[in-house]
């Protein structure tokens, strides 16, 4: 599965990237704003974007909704180390799949949010949209 992760603690971003790699999600890049993870969502391709409730000061929230109406196909995870319960509101408005404390952050926690298990099923996806 490739994963995009944007958040703008950088020490975040690192531990996220190494937890998940050494799981078997591809973390295929990284980013620290909206406007740099719209870009790297088009240049990327991933499978799941995991987006950050507060992005210093941008929104979380604003940028799934971006993110929903630039790349509705992604599925956009959003992440906080506040509870859920703070934002439930707002997480059941978004048009993010689900939410994830980071201290839950893990392969089978995204993977039962987007229900991409099979990891031939994007190249497959991939091989099939830009031909």
């Amino acid at each position: 599965m490739r994963c995009l992760v944007v958040d703008d603690y950088a020490p975040f971003l690192e531990a996220a990237s190494s937890l998940l790699q050494l799981q078997g999600i591809a973390v295929v890049g990284v980013a620290t704003t909206g406007a740099e993870a719209l870009r790297r969502a088009e240049e990327l391709w991933p499978e799941v974007i995991l987006v950050d409730i507060n992005l210093g000061a941008e929104s979380g929230f604003e940028l799934a909704e971006q993110l929903y109406r630039d790349r509705h196909s992604v599925p956009v995870i959003l992440i906080s180390t506040h509870a859920e319960q703070d934002f439930a509101d707002m997480i059941e408005a978004s048009p993010a799949v689900g939410f994830l404390c980071k201290s839950a952050l893990s392969p089978g926690a995204i993977r039962d949010f987007t229900g991409l298990a099979d990891p031939g099923y994007y190249a497959d996806y991939l091989c099939q949209t830009k031909s």
